[in-house]
Protein backbone atom coordinates (compact mmCIF):
# COMPACT_ATOMS: atom_id res chain seq x y z
CA UNK A 1 0.00 0.00 0.00
CA UNK A 2 0.97 3.66 -0.21
CA UNK A 3 -0.37 7.04 0.90
CA UNK A 4 -3.42 6.62 -1.32
CA UNK A 5 -4.45 3.68 0.88
CA UNK A 6 -6.42 4.10 4.07
CA UNK A 7 -7.35 2.01 7.07
CA UNK A 8 -10.76 2.78 8.54
CA UNK A 9 -11.28 1.75 12.16
CA UNK A 10 -14.90 0.63 12.31
CA UNK A 11 -14.89 -2.16 14.88
CA UNK A 12 -16.29 -0.39 17.94
CA UNK A 13 -19.78 -0.46 19.39
CA UNK A 14 -20.22 3.08 20.67
CA UNK A 15 -21.48 2.18 24.13
CA UNK A 16 -22.36 5.77 25.01
CA UNK A 17 -24.84 5.76 22.13
CA UNK A 18 -26.83 2.86 23.53
CA UNK A 19 -29.57 1.81 23.06
CA UNK A 20 -29.18 2.75 19.37
CA UNK A 21 -26.07 0.59 19.16
CA UNK A 22 -27.63 -2.44 20.80
CA UNK A 23 -28.19 -4.04 17.38
CA UNK A 24 -25.77 -2.15 15.09
CA UNK A 25 -22.33 -0.57 15.44
CA UNK A 26 -21.84 3.17 15.78
CA UNK A 27 -20.41 3.60 12.24
CA UNK A 28 -23.75 2.35 10.88
CA UNK A 29 -25.85 4.91 12.74
CA UNK A 30 -27.40 7.58 10.52
CA UNK A 31 -25.77 10.86 9.63
CA UNK A 32 -28.72 12.47 7.85
CA UNK A 33 -30.17 9.37 6.15
CA UNK A 34 -27.03 7.35 5.39
CA UNK A 35 -24.57 5.59 7.73
CA UNK A 36 -21.76 7.63 9.25
CA UNK A 37 -19.31 5.21 7.63
CA UNK A 38 -20.65 6.01 4.17
CA UNK A 39 -19.80 9.67 4.69
CA UNK A 40 -16.32 8.64 5.84
CA UNK A 41 -15.81 6.68 2.62
CA UNK A 42 -17.04 9.63 0.56
CA UNK A 43 -14.49 11.98 2.12
CA UNK A 44 -11.65 9.48 1.68
CA UNK A 45 -12.44 9.15 -2.00
CA UNK A 46 -12.66 12.94 -2.36
CA UNK A 47 -9.14 13.13 -0.86
CA UNK A 48 -7.77 10.76 -3.51
CA UNK A 49 -7.76 7.46 -1.62
CA UNK A 50 -7.88 4.46 -3.96
CA UNK A 51 -7.75 1.49 -1.57
CA UNK A 52 -9.60 1.09 1.74
CA UNK A 53 -9.06 -1.50 4.46
CA UNK A 54 -11.93 -1.62 6.95
CA UNK A 55 -11.35 -3.01 10.43
CA UNK A 56 -14.66 -4.48 11.58
CA UNK A 57 -15.64 -6.13 14.84
CA UNK A 58 -18.86 -5.45 16.71
CA UNK A 59 -21.75 -5.80 14.27
CA UNK A 60 -19.37 -6.58 11.41
CA UNK A 61 -22.00 -8.39 9.36
CA UNK A 62 -24.09 -5.20 9.25
CA UNK A 63 -21.11 -3.32 7.77
CA UNK A 64 -20.13 -5.98 5.24
CA UNK A 65 -23.68 -6.69 4.12
CA UNK A 66 -24.36 -2.99 3.54
CA UNK A 67 -21.21 -2.11 1.58
CA UNK A 68 -20.05 -5.37 0.02
CA UNK A 69 -16.61 -5.70 -1.64
CA UNK A 70 -16.41 -2.23 -3.20
CA UNK A 71 -17.56 1.32 -2.66
CA UNK A 72 -17.89 3.55 -5.72
CA UNK A 73 -15.55 1.15 -7.56
CA UNK A 74 -12.90 1.39 -4.83
CA UNK A 75 -12.03 -2.03 -3.38
CA UNK A 76 -12.84 -2.65 0.28
CA UNK A 77 -10.72 -5.15 2.21
CA UNK A 78 -12.23 -6.27 5.52
CA UNK A 79 -10.17 -7.46 8.47
CA UNK A 80 -11.71 -8.52 11.77
CA UNK A 81 -10.86 -7.33 15.25
CA UNK A 82 -12.10 -10.36 17.13
CA UNK A 83 -12.25 -8.55 20.47
CA UNK A 84 -12.68 -4.81 20.92
CA UNK A 85 -9.49 -3.99 22.81
CA UNK A 86 -8.86 -0.44 21.69
CA UNK A 87 -7.86 1.56 18.62
CA UNK A 88 -4.26 0.34 18.62
CA UNK A 89 -5.39 -3.26 18.77
CA UNK A 90 -7.77 -2.54 15.88
CA UNK A 91 -5.00 -1.09 13.73
CA UNK A 92 -2.74 -4.08 14.44
CA UNK A 93 -5.46 -6.31 13.02
CA UNK A 94 -4.81 -4.65 9.65
CA UNK A 95 -1.01 -5.05 9.69
CA UNK A 96 -0.92 -7.88 7.15
CA UNK A 97 -2.84 -5.70 4.69
CA UNK A 98 -0.34 -2.84 4.94
CA UNK A 99 2.62 -2.21 2.61
CA UNK A 100 4.28 1.17 2.95
CA UNK A 101 2.79 4.41 4.25
CA UNK A 102 -0.93 4.63 4.83
CA UNK A 103 -3.70 6.79 6.23
CA UNK A 104 -5.86 5.97 9.24
CA UNK A 105 -9.27 7.46 10.06
CA UNK A 106 -12.04 6.58 12.46
CA UNK A 107 -15.14 5.05 10.94
CA UNK A 108 -17.46 6.74 13.41
CA UNK A 109 -16.39 10.38 13.00
CA UNK A 110 -17.13 12.81 10.18
CA UNK A 111 -14.04 14.52 8.82
CA UNK A 112 -13.79 16.75 5.82
CA UNK A 113 -11.73 15.59 2.83
CA UNK A 114 -9.61 18.72 3.27
CA UNK A 115 -8.28 17.42 6.59
CA UNK A 116 -7.44 14.05 5.03
CA UNK A 117 -5.72 15.70 2.04
CA UNK A 118 -3.70 18.02 4.27
CA UNK A 119 -2.42 15.09 6.34
CA UNK A 120 -1.59 13.04 3.27
CA UNK A 121 0.32 15.88 1.57
CA UNK A 122 2.17 16.91 4.74
CA UNK A 123 3.30 13.33 5.36
CA UNK A 124 4.52 12.91 1.79
CA UNK A 125 6.56 16.11 2.07
CA UNK A 126 8.63 14.95 5.08
CA UNK A 127 10.35 11.85 6.41
CA UNK A 128 8.08 11.69 9.44
CA UNK A 129 7.08 8.34 10.91
CA UNK A 130 3.66 9.74 11.75
CA UNK A 131 1.67 12.82 10.81
CA UNK A 132 -1.42 13.89 12.78
CA UNK A 133 -4.28 16.06 11.58
CA UNK A 134 -4.96 18.86 14.05
CA UNK A 135 -7.71 21.45 14.44
CA UNK A 136 -7.77 24.75 16.26
CA UNK A 137 -10.65 24.42 18.71
CA UNK A 138 -11.38 26.41 21.84
CA UNK A 139 -12.65 23.31 23.66
CA UNK A 140 -10.79 20.00 23.55
CA UNK A 141 -11.52 18.61 27.03
CA UNK A 142 -13.92 15.94 25.74
CA UNK A 143 -11.46 14.68 23.15
CA UNK A 144 -7.71 14.45 22.58
CA UNK A 145 -5.33 17.38 22.91
CA UNK A 146 -1.97 17.70 21.14
CA UNK A 147 0.96 20.01 21.94
CA UNK A 148 3.41 20.92 19.16
CA UNK A 149 6.64 22.87 18.83
CA UNK A 150 7.24 24.16 15.31
CA UNK A 151 5.11 21.40 13.86
CA UNK A 152 6.65 18.57 15.87
CA UNK A 153 4.34 16.76 18.26
CA UNK A 154 5.70 16.86 21.82
CA UNK A 155 2.78 15.58 23.88
CA UNK A 156 -0.64 13.94 23.50
CA UNK A 157 -3.15 14.21 26.33
CA UNK A 158 -6.57 12.57 26.36
CA UNK A 159 -9.33 14.82 27.73
CA UNK A 160 -6.94 17.52 28.98
CA UNK A 161 -8.03 19.65 31.92
CA UNK A 162 -5.20 22.20 32.10
CA UNK A 163 -5.01 25.45 30.13
CA UNK A 164 -2.03 24.78 27.89
CA UNK A 165 -2.34 25.60 24.19
CA UNK A 166 -3.75 22.33 22.91
CA UNK A 167 -4.91 21.64 19.42
CA UNK A 168 -7.58 19.04 18.84
CA UNK A 169 -6.58 15.64 17.52
CA UNK A 170 -8.86 15.14 14.50
CA UNK A 171 -8.31 11.37 14.41
CA UNK A 172 -6.73 11.52 10.94
CA UNK A 173 -3.26 10.01 10.70
CA UNK A 174 -0.58 9.07 8.19
CA UNK A 175 1.83 6.38 9.33
CA UNK A 176 4.85 4.43 8.28
CA UNK A 177 4.82 0.72 9.21
CA UNK A 178 7.01 1.53 12.22
CA UNK A 179 3.76 2.29 14.10
CA UNK A 180 3.11 -1.44 14.49
CA UNK A 181 6.41 -1.98 16.26
CA UNK A 182 5.65 0.99 18.51
CA UNK A 183 2.27 -0.47 19.41
CA UNK A 184 3.86 -3.78 20.35
CA UNK A 185 6.42 -1.97 22.53
CA UNK A 186 3.74 -0.02 24.39
CA UNK A 187 2.81 -0.84 27.98
CA UNK A 188 -0.89 -1.41 27.40
CA UNK A 189 -3.63 -0.74 29.88
CA UNK A 190 -5.61 -3.80 30.99
CA UNK A 191 -8.05 -4.69 28.22
CA UNK A 192 -7.03 -1.88 25.89
CA UNK A 193 -4.28 -1.14 23.38
CA UNK A 194 -4.52 2.51 22.46
CA UNK A 195 -3.33 4.03 19.21
CA UNK A 196 -2.47 7.18 21.13
CA UNK A 197 -0.10 5.17 23.35
CA UNK A 198 1.60 3.88 20.22
CA UNK A 199 2.11 7.45 18.97
CA UNK A 200 3.49 8.41 22.39
CA UNK A 201 5.93 5.52 22.04
CA UNK A 202 7.06 6.93 18.70
CA UNK A 203 7.65 10.31 20.31
CA UNK A 204 9.63 8.75 23.16
CA UNK A 205 11.81 6.78 20.72
CA UNK A 206 12.84 9.98 18.93
CA UNK A 207 10.91 9.11 15.80
CA UNK A 208 9.62 12.16 13.97
CA UNK A 209 5.95 12.80 14.68
CA UNK A 210 4.51 15.83 12.95
CA UNK A 211 1.24 17.71 13.27
CA UNK A 212 -0.51 19.62 10.51
CA UNK A 213 -3.25 22.12 11.30
CA UNK A 214 -6.21 21.97 8.97
CA UNK A 215 -9.71 23.33 8.59
CA UNK A 216 -12.98 21.79 7.62
CA UNK A 217 -15.86 19.80 9.01
CA UNK A 218 -15.13 17.60 12.01
CA UNK A 219 -18.02 16.14 14.01
CA UNK A 220 -18.12 13.30 16.49
CA UNK A 221 -21.29 11.64 17.74
CA UNK A 222 -20.39 10.63 21.28
CA UNK A 223 -23.84 10.77 22.88
CA UNK A 224 -27.37 10.33 21.49
CA UNK A 225 -28.12 14.02 21.07
CA UNK A 226 -24.90 14.42 19.05
CA UNK A 227 -26.55 12.58 16.16
CA UNK A 228 -28.79 15.62 15.74
CA UNK A 229 -25.73 17.89 15.65
CA UNK A 230 -24.02 15.64 13.09
CA UNK A 231 -26.91 15.90 10.67
CA UNK A 232 -27.32 19.63 11.26
CA UNK A 233 -23.62 20.13 10.50
CA UNK A 234 -24.01 18.18 7.26
CA UNK A 235 -26.87 20.46 6.27
CA UNK A 236 -24.88 23.58 7.07
CA UNK A 237 -21.85 22.32 5.15
CA UNK A 238 -23.99 21.55 2.09
CA UNK A 239 -22.98 17.89 2.14
CA UNK A 240 -26.59 16.67 2.02
CA UNK A 241 -29.70 18.14 0.40
CA UNK A 242 -27.88 21.11 -1.07
CA UNK A 243 -30.85 21.92 -3.28
CA UNK A 244 -34.57 21.17 -3.29
CA UNK A 245 -34.31 18.50 -5.96
CA UNK A 246 -31.73 16.59 -3.92
CA UNK A 247 -33.67 17.01 -0.70
CA UNK A 248 -36.65 14.84 -1.63
CA UNK A 249 -36.14 11.47 -3.32
CA UNK A 250 -38.13 10.98 -6.56
CA UNK A 251 -39.93 7.95 -5.11
CA UNK A 252 -41.09 9.85 -2.02
CA UNK A 253 -44.73 10.97 -1.86
CA UNK A 254 -45.56 14.42 -0.44
CA UNK A 255 -49.23 15.41 -0.23
CA UNK A 256 -50.03 18.69 -1.95
CA UNK A 257 -51.25 20.21 1.31
CA UNK A 258 -48.16 19.21 3.29
CA UNK A 259 -45.50 21.79 4.14
CA UNK A 260 -41.83 20.89 3.83
CA UNK A 261 -39.51 23.44 5.41
CA UNK A 262 -35.92 23.19 4.27
CA UNK A 263 -33.37 22.04 5.08
CA UNK A 264 -34.66 18.50 5.02
CA UNK A 265 -33.66 15.23 3.41
CA UNK A 266 -36.41 12.77 2.50
CA UNK A 267 -35.18 9.32 1.52
CA UNK A 268 -36.74 6.98 -1.06
CA UNK A 269 -40.25 5.63 -0.55
CA UNK A 270 -41.16 8.05 2.24
CA UNK A 271 -44.69 9.39 2.56
CA UNK A 272 -45.74 12.74 4.01
CA UNK A 273 -49.47 13.02 4.57
CA UNK A 274 -52.05 15.76 4.17
CA UNK A 275 -51.48 18.86 6.27
CA UNK A 276 -48.24 17.53 7.75
CA UNK A 277 -45.39 19.92 8.49
CA UNK A 278 -41.87 18.52 8.11
CA UNK A 279 -38.75 20.57 8.83
CA UNK A 280 -36.62 22.41 9.21
CA UNK A 281 -33.63 20.17 9.95
CA UNK A 282 -35.40 16.86 9.52
CA UNK A 283 -34.01 13.61 8.10
CA UNK A 284 -36.54 10.97 7.04
CA UNK A 285 -34.98 7.56 6.39
CA UNK A 286 -36.08 5.04 3.79
CA UNK A 287 -39.79 4.19 3.85
CA UNK A 288 -40.60 6.52 6.75
CA UNK A 289 -44.15 7.85 7.00
CA UNK A 290 -45.41 11.10 8.50
CA UNK A 291 -49.16 11.02 9.02
CA UNK A 292 -51.70 13.72 8.30
CA UNK A 293 -51.40 16.93 10.32
CA UNK A 294 -48.30 15.67 12.13
CA UNK A 295 -45.43 18.08 12.86
CA UNK A 296 -41.81 16.89 12.72
CA UNK A 297 -39.00 19.36 13.42
CA UNK A 298 -35.26 19.04 14.10
CA UNK A 299 -35.34 15.26 14.16
CA UNK A 300 -33.78 12.13 12.71
CA UNK A 301 -36.49 9.65 11.81
CA UNK A 302 -34.80 6.42 10.77
CA UNK A 303 -35.95 3.87 8.19
CA UNK A 304 -39.38 2.20 8.36
CA UNK A 305 -40.59 4.51 11.13
CA UNK A 306 -44.19 5.71 11.32
CA UNK A 307 -45.17 9.06 12.80
CA UNK A 308 -48.92 8.99 13.39
CA UNK A 309 -51.55 11.54 12.50
CA UNK A 310 -51.54 14.67 14.63
CA UNK A 311 -48.30 13.76 16.41
CA UNK A 312 -45.74 16.42 17.34
CA UNK A 313 -42.10 15.34 17.19
CA UNK A 314 -39.25 17.74 18.01
CA UNK A 315 -35.56 17.11 18.79
CA UNK A 316 -36.13 13.39 18.39
CA UNK A 317 -33.90 10.52 17.28
CA UNK A 318 -35.49 7.21 16.36
CA UNK A 319 -34.11 3.82 15.52
CA UNK A 320 -35.41 1.55 12.76
CA UNK A 321 -39.03 0.42 12.60
CA UNK A 322 -40.38 2.72 15.32
CA UNK A 323 -44.07 3.56 15.64
CA UNK A 324 -45.03 6.94 17.09
CA UNK A 325 -48.79 6.83 17.54
CA UNK A 326 -51.51 9.29 16.63
CA UNK A 327 -51.51 12.42 18.75
CA UNK A 328 -48.32 11.65 20.66
CA UNK A 329 -46.30 14.68 21.77
CA UNK A 330 -42.51 14.84 21.91
CA UNK A 331 -42.13 18.55 22.69
CA UNK A 332 -38.34 18.82 22.38
CA UNK A 333 -35.47 19.69 24.69
CA UNK A 334 -33.64 20.78 26.66
CA UNK A 335 -33.81 17.95 29.13
CA UNK A 336 -31.70 15.92 31.54
CA UNK A 337 -30.40 12.72 29.90
CA UNK A 338 -28.99 9.71 31.73
CA UNK A 339 -26.20 7.85 29.93
CA UNK A 340 -24.85 4.99 32.01
CA UNK A 341 -24.16 6.37 35.46
CA UNK A 342 -23.94 10.01 34.32
CA UNK A 343 -26.68 12.60 34.00
CA UNK A 344 -26.21 15.34 31.41
CA UNK A 345 -28.26 18.42 32.15
CA UNK A 346 -30.12 20.59 29.64
CA UNK A 347 -29.23 18.64 26.50
CA UNK A 348 -31.22 19.36 23.35
CA UNK A 349 -32.96 16.00 23.14
CA UNK A 350 -36.72 15.58 23.11
CA UNK A 351 -36.55 11.78 23.13
CA UNK A 352 -34.63 8.83 21.77
CA UNK A 353 -36.71 5.84 20.68
CA UNK A 354 -34.60 2.79 19.81
CA UNK A 355 -35.40 0.11 17.24
CA UNK A 356 -38.96 -1.20 17.06
CA UNK A 357 -40.40 0.89 19.90
CA UNK A 358 -44.19 0.93 19.64
CA UNK A 359 -45.99 4.01 20.95
CA UNK A 360 -49.72 3.43 20.80
CA UNK A 361 -50.64 7.12 20.62
CA UNK A 362 -51.68 10.04 22.79
CA UNK A 363 -48.49 9.81 24.85
CA UNK A 364 -46.31 12.61 26.17
CA UNK A 365 -42.52 12.46 26.46
CA UNK A 366 -40.61 14.41 29.07
CA UNK A 367 -37.52 15.95 27.41
CA UNK A 368 -34.48 13.71 27.66
CA UNK A 369 -36.42 10.43 27.64
CA UNK A 370 -34.60 7.38 26.26
CA UNK A 371 -36.63 4.30 25.36
CA UNK A 372 -34.89 0.97 24.72
CA UNK A 373 -35.60 -1.32 21.77
CA UNK A 374 -38.84 -3.30 21.57
CA UNK A 375 -40.47 -1.26 24.35
CA UNK A 376 -44.23 -0.68 24.23
CA UNK A 377 -45.75 2.62 25.33
CA UNK A 378 -49.47 2.30 25.99
CA UNK A 379 -51.89 4.93 24.75
CA UNK A 380 -51.96 8.04 26.90
CA UNK A 381 -48.80 7.26 28.89
CA UNK A 382 -46.23 9.76 30.12
CA UNK A 383 -42.65 8.71 29.34
CA UNK A 384 -39.65 9.99 31.31
CA UNK A 385 -36.13 8.92 32.14
CA UNK A 386 -34.29 5.94 30.66
CA UNK A 387 -36.26 2.75 29.94
CA UNK A 388 -34.69 -0.65 29.29
CA UNK A 389 -35.31 -2.82 26.25
CA UNK A 390 -38.70 -4.51 26.21
CA UNK A 391 -40.21 -2.24 28.86
CA UNK A 392 -43.99 -1.79 28.92
CA UNK A 393 -45.06 1.75 29.84
CA UNK A 394 -48.64 1.85 31.08
CA UNK A 395 -50.90 4.85 31.10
Amino acid sequence: MNSTSAVVLAGGEGTRLRPLTQHRPKPMLPAATTPILEHVFDQLLAAGVTEITVVVGYGRTRVQAHFGPTYENVPLTYVTQERQLGSGHALCAAETAIDGSFLVVNGDQLVDSQIISDVRKAHAATEATATLGLLNRAEVSEYGGVLCEEGTVTELVEQPTDDRGYQLNAGVYAFEPRIFEALRETDTQPGEQSLIDGIRELCASSATVRGVVSEGLWVDATYPWDLLDVSFELFEAGLVADDHAAAIAPSATVHESAVVREPVVVAPDCEIGAGAVVGPYVCLGDNATVGSNAVVEQSIIDADTRVGAGATVTDCVTGIGVTIGNGTTIPGGPGDVRVGDRVFEDEQLGALLADRVVDQGGSTYVPGAIVGPDAVVEAGATVRGTLDAGTEVRS
